[in-house]
């Protein structure tokens, strides 16, 4: 009997050794997943939604940050341990929102360079950003018009335009050709930067890295990141990025992305006005 137990314990022993090498397996397996268009798209919107909310619940209704004056808030802060505590979640909330910077530059390129119907792209993206302007002045600024900033989706149409022209000049090589190429971002960053439009530095800069080096995978993230510390977690998304598998994904309607932008900041620009009274 004692040794039919001892082979008991001894046949039983490989098989709790291959369940852990099967729990091993599955960690392992989580550490090699791999991000669609449609993963990344999701991940964009939520970082993204931090930084709005941050704006406009916290520091337009909580805080009401249009009441105070130039270092009065400061010193209402030093007063008051709660509204410092929501100025605190205010920025934790914005540096989430910095994660999204790099990714939604990341797709449009890919959407730039893997289209083949670069006008309907244009067009839309330039419908949605004059439809967003309206909830992203009310969402950011408690008023209909405010002429001072413009929505990021202005910032992608500028993008666009400077990606067309440096592919007109991709093939080219030489040195004039590469002062070409940096007069077309620094005009693009001149336009945008003119208007005011949400993000446009590091999102047009962002967008020439991707493409000038899009067939160098590992480099362009790099220096993506270098570029993305402008917002100091952006570079934390470059893992995301490097997961990219370059497929769709379940894309059900690409609409909604585009309409959940003017949709959340309205959304929560009445929320913050709510609040406010």
């Amino acid at each position: 009997m004692a040794d039919n137990k001892k082979k008991t314990v001894h046949q039983d022993a490989p098989e709790r050794l291959d369940a852990k090498r099967l729990t091993l397996r599955e960690k392992m397996r989580l550490l090699r997943f791999e991000m669609s268009s449609a993963n990344l798209k999701i991940y964009g919107c939520i970082t993204a939604f931090f930084y709005t909310l941050s704006f406009t619940v916290i520091q337009n209704g909580l805080i009401h940050v249009w009441d105070y004056g130039p270092g009065e808030l400061a010193e209402a802060m030093a007063r008051d341990p709660n509204l410092m505590m929501l100025s605190t979640w205010g920025t934790v909330f914005q540096l989430i929102g910095g994660l999204s910077i790099p990714v939604f530059a990341f797709l449009l390129v890919e959407g730039f360079v893997r289209t083949h119907h670069l006008r309907a792209y244009f067009l839309r993206v330039l419908v949605f950003a004059i439809i967003s302007e309206v909830p992203f002045d009310f969402a950011m600024s408690m008023r209909p018009w405010d002429l001072s900033g413009q929505n990021v989706m202005f910032t992608y149409l500028f993008c666009l335009v400077m990606l067309y022209g440096l592919r007109l000049f991709r093939d080219q090589k030489g040195f004039r050709f590469w002062v070409v190429r940096i007069l077309i971002i620094l005009a693009t960053i001149f336009w945008s930067i003119l208007i005011n439009s949400q993000f446009a530095l590091a999102t047009i800069l962002l967008c020439a890295v991707y493409y000038i080096m899009y067939d160098s995978k590992g480099m362009r993230l790099v220096v993506g990141a270098a570029v993305g510390l402008m917002y100091i977690t952006a570079p934390l998304s470059t893992y995301a990025l490097w997961k990219f598998n370059g497929e769709r994904g379940k894309v059900r309607n690409k609409y909604i992305y585009y309409v959940l932008y003017p949709a959340h900041l309205l959304i929560l620009g009445v929320m913050a006005r709510w609040m406010s009274r």
